[in-house]
């Protein structure tokens, strides 16, 4: 049986000590385990898929950047012999971030968001008023590593607003409060197959709101204890349950968790801040194949 582990052009030049890459520890670990994995950019096309079993998606990190290309990539493999995790519809669900309205119309808390149809004009004082901040987050529906993204405050500049407006002429956005409690973190739970398995908390960088750490943000192994983790089990066993990985991305408010982002494409699972959790990772993918008698 092969497997090939999705990645992007740019992942194969980082390495363990930058801390962005985990694939080069993970697909040894793997192999060891007796899987035969492999290392494949999505969109090269020397790349024979219909070779493969299996495709897990792991760190396509540009797809956003070539969002069609992408999108007909998914629907190929989805039509040939060769299974996806997480699966076609899952990802196809989770491109657009317009899939957390859905989650709230559930029940469930997220963060307050207003989506902006590409092609209309952006009312920036509208968006103030209609989410109760003086300080909101601007970005579009399916994006990635915080790319286009802009805080906005009620001092902001014409040339900000023309900015966010010729984004808005073909792109769909989202616009969500700016949340000072960022500072105190943003919690990632992780779920293999739907189980709980590790959780860690990330921090910006003094003066920045991005918690990614090649924007400097550094990351704790926090305390969570069974509230947390029923919380963000409720987004998964609804929305994420028969998936190999899940993340649950969130911040509290006003002592309540919010849910920021649903990860089900291609997050990082922060494998190395867990002693079991490359284990979990590895029993999860052999349960997928032997359950699903791949």
């Amino acid at each position: 049986m092969k497997i090939a582990f999705i990645t992007y052009s740019g992942d194969i030049k980082y390495s363990p000590a930058n801390g962005f890459s985990e694939n080069t520890d993970l697909i040894p670990f793997l192999k060891n385990k007796g899987l035969n994995v492999t290392e494949e950019v999505w969109d090269d096309p020397a790349v024979d898929w219909k070779s493969y079993d299996v495709a897990i998606l792991k760190s396509p990190w540009d797809y956003h950047q070539k969002l069609d290309s992408f999108k007909a990539w998914l629907k190929r493999i989805s039509q040939l012999d060769v299974r996806l995790f997480n699966d076609y519809n899952t990802v196809s669900w989770n491109l657009d971030k317009r899939y957390l309205k859905e989650i709230a119309d559930a029940g469930l808390d997220i963060i307050a968001s207003i989506f902006l149809d590409a092609g209309l004009k952006v009312d920036l004082d509208s968006l103030f008023e209609n989410l109760s901040s003086d300080k909101i987050i601007i970005k579009p529906c399916v994006s990635g590593g915080s790319n286009n993204t802009f805080v906005v405050d009620l001092n902001y500049s014409p040339e900000l607003a023309e900015t966010i407006q010729n984004l808005a002429s073909n792109t769909d956005l989202v616009a969500q409060p700016f949340l000072e409690e960022i500072n105190d973190g943003e919690w990632s739970l992780h779920f293999f197959n739907g189980t709980y398995s590790h959780t860690i908390l990330k921090k910006p960088a003094p003066g920045d709101f991005r918690v990614q750490q090649m924007f400097g943000g550094t990351i704790e192994v926090p305390y969570v204890d069974t509230n947390l983790i029923g919380k963000a089990e409720a987004y998964v066993s609804k929305f994420a349950k028969d998936t190999l990985y899940a993340r649950v991305d969130g911040v509290f408010v006003n002592g309540s968790f919010q849910l920021m982002e649903l990860e089900l494409i291609e997050p990082f699972l922060y494998l190395a801040y867990d002693a079991g959790a490359v284990d979990r990772y590895y029993n999860a993918v052999l349960e997928k194949l032997v359950t699903l008698n791949i």
